[in-house]
């Protein structure tokens, strides 16, 4: 059984062929797959899907932080809202991205430790979007945390040093379509760290795996992320699948 932590199969790119997204997630013993929100405009469809495939689909609230702007305030009215009003798996996607914009930092930065503090007051786990902005994030973890806060890095692509500060802080590190890439230098940081830190995702649609890379992503192609993993560890892939799934099953509490 795998685990997909972190999955987009909610949005538009998926909105003629869900049913056979799922079913073929499920043959390849896909049998949870984790949505992370993005902001108000996906709540929505993810709330749809989780409702649709309510033994699959685990939803998460948060605010994405490319999503954040001038109405930011705003935004995270609304992950308050749905958090008061039904159950959710953990908190995210949350963090700091400075591959697009940098003006913003400031508001990603405040919307990140409100959203860090609404998990430590609901009592979930934490997605953690980081890109070209790793100091940033876990200068603000470091002083935020505690034992109650826990989560993932998602979509992990740093460097050994990074990967074991992260796992000082008690948080696991994702893992996704990248370790897959010849010329990432990702499979050689995976391949030193013990897979108990590691959780399995996607990141459908983006981030396919080799040998689809190029092509949308999907749930079901978790397997040849797990595949390579196990390779790296010179592990089966059934216990590859066994370590993370019980990571995911602990860290979700699913």
């Amino acid at each position: 059984m795998l685990i997909d932590t972190h999955s987009h199969i909610y949005s538009t790119d998926f909105i003629h062929d869900r049913d056979e997204i799922i079913q073929r997630a499920y043959s390849n013993d896909v049998r949870k797959i984790i949505l992370p929100n993005i902001d108000s405009s996906s709540v929505k469809n993810l709330l749809d899907m989780a409702d649709t495939y309510p033994h699959i689909c685990v939803p998460l609230m948060g605010l994405h932080p490319t999503s954040v702007n001038h109405d930011y305030q705003e935004e995270l009215q609304v992950v308050e809202y749905w958090l008061k009003k039904r159950k959710f798996y953990g908190i995210g996607e949350i963090g700091i991205d400075l591959y697009w914009e940098t003006s913003f930092l400031e508001e990603q930065t405040h919307a990140f430790r409100y959203q860090l503090e609404l998990a430590r007051q609901y009592e979930l786990p934490v997605v953690i979007h980081v890109r070209d902005s790793f100091d940033e994030v876990y200068n603000v973890l470091k002083e935020e945390k505690d034992k109650k806060l826990n989560g993932v890095f998602h979509s992990f692509t740093g460097t050994l040093e990074q990967a074991k500060l992260i796992i000082d802080l008690g948080f696991k590190i994702g893992v996704g379509g990248i370790v897959t890439f010849k010329k990432s230098g990702l499979d050689e940081v995976i391949s030193k760290i013990d897979p108990t830190h590691l959780v399995l995702e996607t990141d459908s649609p983006y981030l396919t795996p080799v040998p689809f890379r190029g092509k949308r992503n999907e749930s079901s192609y978790l397997v040849y992320i797990a595949q390579k993993i196990a390779d790296l560890h010179q592990m089966t892939i059934g216990d590859i699948a066994k370590v993370t799934t019980e990571n995911a099953r602990k860290l979700f509490g699913i």
